[in-house]
């Protein structure tokens, strides 16, 4: 490969330069933050800089957002310290989605057999209910199926079905996810 003849083609960061050097320079570091450690001041945050995201959502410190504008939050996500969000594609997570500490999401990659290393980048779209344990990545256009679970440390570069447990690297199904329905009685008061 020739990196001296890289270039990003017909990507683009989709903000203008002064907001992505704000994000970077201002809106980053707050949200990282370890002595803001405030949820409602990451998402109020977030939101400015145009990310999509529903109430009851739960930002820990350390996390890390490549591109705000690039990002959609359903209602009650968690979001657990040093996950890494590096979306130069878009990063949909459904509600009730639980992305335990130092997850990586990684929507680009490049192209080893192009001469110049060309990037290619893909979206990330988790479904409801679903769970990323500890230090598990997940790869350029996965979609991680409605209540599937990533185990702690696994690494996925394809699509994992619904209610289903992936463990490894390359992750593989364990089992199915058996699901324990709430009724009245069994909520805790």
């Amino acid at each position: 490969m020739r990196l001296d003849q890289y270039s990003l083609g017909s990507y683009t960061p989709g903000a203008p330069y002064w907001k992505q050097m704000l994000w970077y320079f201002v809106g980053s570091l707050l949200v990282q933050s370890y002595y803001l450690p405030f949820s409602g001041f990451k998402v109020w945050l977030l939101r400015r800089f145009g990310a999509q995201i529903g109430r009851g959502v739960r930002i820990k410190p350390g996390v890390r957002v490549k591109f705000p504008w690039r990002l959609t939050l359903g209602d009650y996500v968690w979001i657990g310290e040093n996950a890494w969000l590096d979306n130069l594609a878009e990063i949909t997570i459904e509600s009730h989605v639980c992305i335990s500490q130092d997850v990586y999401l990684c929507t680009g990659n490049h192209d080893w057999n192009h001469p110049s290393f060309a990037l290619r980048t893909a979206t990330i779209y988790i479904q409801q209910g679903s769970w990323l344990a500890a230090r598990s990545v997940v790869g350029p256009g996965v979609t991680i199926g409605r209540g599937a679970i990533l185990a702690l440390g696994s690494v996925t570069g394809r699509s994992l079905e619904p209610m289903t447990i992936y463990a490894g690297n390359p992750a593989q199904p364990l089992k199915m996810r058996q699901q324990i329905s709430q009724t009245p009685s069994s909520v805790a008061k």
